[in-house]
């Protein structure tokens, strides 16, 4: 995964569509669901805990409903979903940060959570370890993020466009699997359950997709990408490659690779 996140515009993209999030979130709500059905976490020690990038505050919903919301902090880059989580949880203490640089004191949780954002922040190594600098002494940890094959489809097709027109794609990547358990390993991270699977949705055309992710502020995050508008000759050579290859009886897919991390902090 190449360094060119620009999170001023992740700010701005999730910022504007806080309040239309929850209506095109498929995907990222049932990432929520399959991440805190895993049981590990549950005999975290007692203790605040921080719902990191919470969104519009599924994830911290879900920790109340398990018993762990008593001293809840949801936390987001953009301003907009901070005020949506505590909407929605209740939590006492919301905070506008980057994961990438932590506003709090070593050890302060006992618990960190975070669902679909860490696929945003670079270095990846770097921020695992702001992660870890802020667990206690056994405290625990549970995360998911998008890896390198989420909208591989959508991807593939740009970049085919791009080809054939003799311009450059600039298509944000994801990070591998392997280049998450690397970062781990620098961030000091060790014996972390690691686990990934594929999910789709399905979306009538590839405007539709398009859209759809432009509601959820999940647009193109590359620094590297070109000014303006794709090119009309470019979009419409990537639609029809993405239908042509991968329209069947149920629409065009969009598939997601989701990477699973469970750890605590010895």
């Amino acid at each position: 995964m190449s360094p060119d996140v620009d999170r001023a515009l992740v700010r701005r993209h999730f910022n504007r569509h806080a309040d239309e999030y929850d209506r095109y979130a498929r995907i990222q709500k049932e990432v929520v669901q399959r991440l805190a059905a895993f049981g590990d976490w549950r005999d975290a020690p007692r203790g605040a805990v921080l719902d990191l990038g919470c969104g519009t505050g599924y994830l911290g919903a879900e920790l109340i409903r398990h018993g762990r919301g008593g001293d809840l902090v949801v936390a987001d880059l953009a301003h907009g979903m901070t005020l949506c989580a505590r909407q929605r949880t209740g939590a006492r203490h919301g905070v506008d940060l980057d994961a990438g640089c932590l506003p709090f004191r070593d050890g302060s949780f006992a618990l960190v959570a975070s669902s679909s954002v860490y696929q945003w922040v670079e270095p990846l190594d770097a921020a695992f370890g702001e992660l870890a600098r802020v667990l206690q002494p056994g405290g625990r940890f549970l995360v998911a993020l998008f890896g390198a094959r989420s909208l591989q489809e959508l991807r593939s097709s740009h970049r085919q466009a791009s080809s054939r027109f003799g311009t450059a794609s600039h298509v944000q990547d994801f990070p591998s699997v392997e280049d998450v358990r690397a970062a781990l390993a620098q961030a000091g991270l060790e014996d972390v359950r690691v686990e990934s699977e594929i999910l789709q949705e399905y979306h009538a055309d590839v405007p539709a997709l398009l859209r759809s992710l432009k509601k959820i502020g999940a647009g193109n995050a590359s620094s590297k990408r070109p000014p303006g508008l794709a090119s009309r000759r470019v979009m419409q050579a990537m639609i029809d490659l993405y239908e042509g290859s991968w329209r069947d009886e149920r629409g065009i897919p969009a598939s997601y690779e989701v990477i699973y991390l469970f750890g605590s902090k010895k």
